[in-house]
């Protein structure tokens, strides 16, 4: 529930509440010229006590929702992601930590510091959300476990992300590439008879962050309802076995382990990189007959989708060698821009291998303002994939230098609690 010391949001207008003149119901006006429009988290206060990646990407999600984000950090150092480099920005902190960090305020805390320690507790009880990655049990000593920050604040979601669970695995330290090795998902990444292989980015991390900012969203609505907080424990292994969706389902059904395939899939062919002029590669996802007869035609080849080999899906699995065989011989007449150019609008999908720079330009092409500038001399943001309508997601600000907003800070968290969050300068 809102807290007087709390940002609060400004007052509900018609707008906010739905309501539209004769003729437009169910649409979402925009904000009245001149104002701000509302964000979905507008008012509420997260305290981030997290490091590396999942914690920190999770509390730059409810940052870009509207949430005021807290980045607590160890003093000195940092987030160990400061010195992930190089890559390093201007003033020489790593690219990596930028990814995760916009819109927060730095404030640096000793825990082993008797009043850092309180400075802690403080926040913890006047926050909305607390999201921390230490290991199991550790915060017990600081009053910064979930049973002490409840009994202080019973309306506090707190989210806990481990790197195995809170029982058996609770002492293993959790790194994205030990359970990408450990959960599995190397074991189907790579060429067939090849070495295994992790993906090209920190991809449990990532997909451990949204799980944790789905169950914060959860308990908040939950919390709504109530008036009470709830604990939120995510695990990286979890959050990995979670995402395995087909590959995982197939394992259960059958009992066999699924191997690397390379590009190919499983169960859908053709579903995978294909050979074009001079070898290079474009990626054809055909989810369909319909959409494979498409292809055959726009290769001059429709006796190809009436071959009883390739005319179903089923069968083009079964047939994969000489299905592949038959398509790279017609495709090795272009290159896959120009294969591109012609199977889009035949509604084949399918696209050229870009590389980060070409993808990020095609997204630019798309309308889809992939990167947003936060200041001269900082590294520019990704910006958030989420589009909200009525509540659309803020414009980030740079990421906090190491103790920022640290004076302002503890003179508020030292001050009476229904002090409104200091403005930022």
């Amino acid at each position: 529930m809102p807290q007087p010391h709390r940002p609060q949001p400004r007052p509900a207008t018609d707008a906010d509440t739905g309501a539209t003149a004769m003729g437009t119901a169910g649409a979402e006006p925009a904000a009245p010229p001149g104002q701000v429009p509302a964000r979905a988290l507008e008012g509420l206060l997260v305290a981030d006590f997290s490091r590396v990646l999942a914690g920190p990407l999770a509390a730059a999600t409810l940052a870009d929702l509207g949430a005021e984000v807290i980045k607590v950090e160890r003093p000195g150092t940092g987030d160990d992601t400061r010195a992930w480099g190089p890559p390093f920005a201007a003033d020489g902190t790593a690219a990596y930590f930028d990814a995760a960090n916009r819109s927060k305020r730095g404030l640096a805390l000793d825990l082993g510091d008797p009043d850092d320690a309180a400075a802690a507790r403080e926040l913890a009880r006047r926050a909305d959300v607390l999201i921390e990655n230490f290991r199991p049990g550790s915060l017990a000593r600081y009053g910064l476990d979930h049973t002490a920050t409840r009994a202080a604040n019973p309306g506090l979601v707190h989210c806990t992300i481990t790197g195995f669970g809170s029982g058996a695995g609770a002492g293993l330290p959790g790194y994205d590439f030990v359970v990408q090795a450990v959960g599995g998902l190397m074991s189907i990444t790579g060429e067939p008879g090849g070495t295994p292989l992790k993906a090209g980015v920190a991809l449990v991390d990532v997909l451990t962050a949204k799980d944790a900012a789905t169950g914060i969203l959860a308990a908040l609505h939950h919390r709504g309802r109530t008036g009470q907080g709830q604990l939120v424990e995510v695990n990286l292994l979890s959050s990995l076995l979670g995402s395995l969706v087909n590959q995982a389902s197939g394992h259960l059904a059958t009992g066999r382990d699924p191997g690397p395939m390379g590009n190919r899939h499983p169960s859908i062919a053709p579903y995978e990189t294909l050979a074009c002029r001079d070898g290079q590669l474009l990626a054809v996802a055909v989810g369909n007959d319909r959409q494979f007869r498409a292809l055959a035609q726009a290769l001059g080849a429709p006796e190809l989708a009436e071959d009883v080999r390739f005319a179903r899906n089923q069968d083009r699995v079964q047939n994969r060698t000489d299905l592949i065989k038959a398509l790279e011989n017609r495709l090795a007449a272009d290159t896959p821009r120009g294969w591109t150019e012609r199977l889009t609008p035949a509604s084949v999908p399918c696209g050229p291998v870009n590389s980060l720079s070409e993808a990020l330009e095609l997204a630019e092409r798309l309308g889809l303002a992939p990167v947003s500038p936060v200041g001269e001399g900082r590294i520019p943001q990704v910006a958030s994939p989420l589009r909200l309508s009525a509540t659309p997601v803020a414009q980030p600000s740079a990421p906090p230098r190491l103790d920022e907003h640290g004076t302002p800070l503890r003179t508020w968290l030292s001050g009476p609690a229904d002090q409104p969050l200091p403005r930022r300068m």
